[in-house]
Parts: C-alpha cells; structure tokens; sequence
C-alpha cells in the first residue's frame, strides 16, 4: 500500500458500525455531530428544511462571527494506527470549510471528555486546504497507536462524514481466553473474497448482530457452476472452538450450504485443516458450530454453496502462546513515546 493510495481499503475505525462516538464538539447548530461517522454516504434532499434552516446529512457549525474555528473530537471504536482520513464535503458547497487539520491522541481505560480534552494531541493532518462536494483524502504515516482523533474546521461549515482508515491495535490484556479471533475489532480482517456486487464481506466481522440485509455480505447470484467464499485473517493464529454462520436476515437469498476451512499456522499457503465440514444451513438462523480440531489456525476460509448473503461470521477460539507475544510486542511499539 502506498502512502497516497490504498488506505481507504482499510477499515474504518472512526465508524459508527464499529462502535465510534463524536464525544464533543464546540457547535452543531445547523447539523448533528453524530452524522459525521455514519456508515452510509450522505443523503441528500433539497426541499428539506428545519427550524434552524437547510437540513444536511452531516455535521454544521454556525457562521462564525469572532476569530477562531470550530472542532469534533470521535474516541475511535477500535484503536488502531492511521494510515489516512477522509474528511468528505460531500453536499457542501457554499458552506463547507476552506481548511481542516487533523490530530490524535492516545488513553488508557475510559477517560472523560474532560481528560481527553486536555490530553495530547499529536499533528496527523496539518492545516490543509479542502473542495467543497469532495471526498477529501490525506495519508498519513505516523506509526503509533491512537484511540481519539480530533477533526478541526477553519473557521467554521459543514462536514459529511469523517472517515480514519487503518489498522486496528487491540489492547493484548483484552484477548485472553476465549474470544473471537475473526472479529475486525480484535484484528481480524477480510483478505479475500470471491464476490462483494451488494455488500462488503467486512461487514461479516463487524460487531453486534445486524440489523437488516444491508449490514451482512451479500454476492450476486451465481450462474456458473462455482461457489462463492470469503478468507479472514485473524487475529493471530489460535485453536479454534466454535464456529458461528449467522443468516439472520436473509430468507430467500441465504446459502444452501456453508464449509469452514483453516490455514494451518506453520502452513505454506495450501495446508488447510476442515474445520467446519460442507453443511446445509437455514435462512435466517444462527448456527452454531463445534469444532474438534485442535491445530492453531490463522486464517479461515468461508465457503458459501453456491451463493448467498450472510450476516455475521464468528470464529471463536484460543490464540497460541506466540501470537500473544506478538500481539503484545505491537502493542508495545506503537504505544505512543
């Protein structure tokens, strides 16, 4: 991945779907500080007005009558290190800021807004000029661990979404015993995918149960003779335990049948051990799935038969004693000095 593209493949960790909050924000007068972090593009409908004038699917501050700017601050929903934000006007022409900046800061456990507030914060982005009606994109390279970033105005205007793409670091202290090793909040990602035409194979990985078709994966229907399937790292490689298949909302366009497959952890790329054998699977149902081999793991293949969306995948198991380490030597080093 090069510094000046790419990024924006990786996960989003400012993202309300990945549990993201805008802690604070000095005004939204116009609009909500919340919309900025929405999974969904903006929307947007020209005969909607309010009380406080012109709605738009983003955040707004007032036009500013004394010096200074204008400022939101989000606590990621995983902290990771960032490779580059988007800070898109999308919607916002004659009202969008002329410069934004970005920083980030790093806390441990659960501060205040307070706290956070008089923390310290690291330059990611500096004052930048930004297009209104444009999705703005800044690479980033600063290799530490960050858990809030603190998006800033100059002087005031409407942002729609305020995207921070990059890898997530998870607190090692909070992976012990049995957990999830697919899950994209403890450093599991989608590597590969035979089709996404309706929905990211990411949203397999997010967490909480979805809530509608939207929020799983969905492929196109098959017309050949093929199957669909999706690859996951994990989180590290471990043993794993149970395999859960949601097919929660979809009813006529679930898979017929689903296979669990892992790459073995000292593996050359083809040593795969079944984890889950072909099995028939029910639209619209969780299906829990024991698993008895117990060679670590660190990648799992998920095959659907022959299509189908799906709305969550969740690999449950160990990790071994050298993927702790591993997980605990990056944590270290991007720990912020």
């Amino acid at each position: 991945m090069s510094a000046t593209s790419g990024f924006t493949e990786l996960p989003d960790l400012a993202s309300r779907a990945l549990g993201g909050s805008v802690v604070h924000a000095n005004d939204e007068l116009f609009a909500a500080r919340e919309n900025l972090i929405k999974p969904l593009p903006a929307v947007f409908d020209p005969a909607e007005f309010g009380p406080r004038g012109k709605v738009y699917d983003g955040w707004e501050t007032r036009r500013r009558r004394e010096p200074g700017n204008d400022h939101a601050v989000v606590r990621l929903g995983v902290p990771g290190v960032v490779h580059g934000v988007v800070v898109d006007t999308a919607w916002f022409t004659g009202n969008h800021p002329p410069e934004v900046s970005v920083e980030a800061a790093a806390f441990d456990g659960h501060p205040s807004v307070e706290e956070v507030l008089d923390g310290t914060w690291t330059t990611l982005v500096p004052r930048s000029p930004v297009k209104g009606d444009s999705a703005n994109a800044f690479p980033v390279e600063d290799p530490h661990r960050f858990t809030h970033v603190r998006l800033t105005i100059y002087p005031d205007g409407g942002v729609a979404r305020f995207r921070v793409h990059g890898e997530p670091v998870p607190d090692p202290g909070l992976l012990t015993g049995t957990v999830d090793l697919a899950a994209l909040e403890n450093g599991g990602d989608v590597v590969a995918c035979s089709d996404m035409f309706y929905s990211s194979a990411r949203n397999l990985l997010l967490p909480g149960r979805a809530r509608h078709m939207g929020e799983g994966w969905e492929n196109a229907r098959r017309r050949d003779d093929g199957n669909d399937f999706v690859t996951v790292r994990l989180a590290g490689a471990g043993v794993v335990r149970r395999v859960v298949v949601d097919t929660s909302c979809f009813v006529g366009n679930a898979p017929g049948w689903v296979r669990v497959a892992g790459l073995r952890s000292d593996g050359d790329g083809a040593d795969w051990v079944e984890l889950v054998p072909r099995t028939r699977v029910q639209p619209d149902l969780r299906h829990h799935f024991p698993v008895v081999a117990d060679e670590p793991v660190n990648q799992v293949r998920l095959d659907v038969y022959p299509d189908g969306g799906l709305s969550r995948l969740r690999v449950h198991g160990e990790l071994t004693g050298e993927a702790m380490t591993a997980l605990q030597d990056r944590f270290r080093a991007t720990r912020p000095r």
